[in-house]
């Protein structure tokens, strides 16, 4: 992939806090159209370069280009071309959820019907209720519907459906479908790692500032942790075998005795087990002596 090809470019990204090194080296590229989740355990730094890539946080180090413009000097004609959920608004206002969302749907040139964000984010029955009189989950409706009703280019996506029900994270996940649909390029974080398989294209896991694993949603991780299990149960007690012809094994065992085995699984390690994977290794390197070092070859060699 070639930078003119990516909206969003990063190379060698960091961000030191004194002594402290909060982002370490991270380097990608999402290409335009793509959902691209970035991944990882709280402080390991993903919010840190969202936000240097929203021009929130200027970077110590390293390159980053965002629509073609150096986030540190983007502009306001750059800035309507995003759209933003943050973490937490803190939005408390003393208007109703549809006039908030009048009031930003004005400020852009092509923004979305207000009604139907409004519908695609569960709050039809709230539309003329106001804000501070919502619980958290409804506030954080509305942070996701102020996000994209401009009709970004570019959407920033950091914990976006925190506080939702589950009937509400799967109406979110139509309306993020429906976004990538029309092209959108979306950027997000979440600790729910069932809503990054479900959304994501690819995936980069961020651990102590580094990027340790990247790569499409079905390709993370090294090939043992994406390897099935088939399990079983005989008079022997329970079996298992980690395989990559889990159908040869089901049909071997049905063979050998002429009946399904009792207790039959074929498990296929989801994201999640991935992912936890990738992290407590991460962090078994790092807890000796010369983890240090190793991390910081892989981190290199991303780049």
């Amino acid at each position: 992939m070639t930078s003119s090809e990516a909206h969003i470019s990063v190379r060698d990204l960091r961000k030191q806090y004194g002594s402290f090194t909060a982002v370490d080296g991270v380097s990608f590229d999402i290409e335009r159209g793509e959902t691209f989740a970035l991944l990882g355990p709280n402080g390991a730094g993903k919010s840190t370069t969202i936000e240097i890539l929203e021009g929130y946080r200027d970077r110590s180090g390293g390159e980053a280009s965002v629509l073609g413009v150096d986030p540190q000097h983007g502009g306001l004609d750059w800035k309507a071309r995003l759209g933003i959920v943050l973490q937490s608004s803190g939005e408390s206002g003393n208007v109703t959820v549809k006039e908030q969302l009048a009031h930003f749907a004005g400020l852009y040139p092509n923004s979305r019907d207000v009604d139907e964000v409004i519908a695609a984010v569960g709050l039809t029955e709230k539309a003329k209720t106001r804000i501070k009189s919502l619980s958290g989950g409804q506030r954080r409706r509305v942070d996701v519907a102020l996000g994209v009703i401009g009709r970004p280019e570019l959407l920033f996506l950091d914990e976006p459906t925190t506080g939702f029900d589950p009937e509400a994270r799967r109406e979110f996940w139509e309306l993020i479908r429906s976004l990538k649909r029309e092209g959108t390029t979306i950027l997000l974080t979440t600790h729910y790692l069932d809503e990054a398989a479900q959304l994501g294209d690819r995936a980069g896991v961020i651990a102590g500032g580094r990027l340790i694993d990247i790569g499409r949603i079905d390709e993370i991780g090294a090939a043992d942790a994406r390897t099935p299990v088939v399990r079983w149960h005989d008079q022997n007690g329970l079996h298992e075998e980690r395989t990559t012809e889990p159908a040869r094994v089901v049909a071997q065992l049905y063979a050998a005795t002429g009946a399904e085995p009792s207790g039959l699984e074929v498990i296929r390690p989801s994201l999640e087990d991935i992912y936890l994977g990738l992290v407590g290794a991460h962090l078994r390197e790092e807890s000796t002596p010369s983890g240090e070092a190793a991390t910081e070859a892989q981190s290199k060699e991303l780049a």
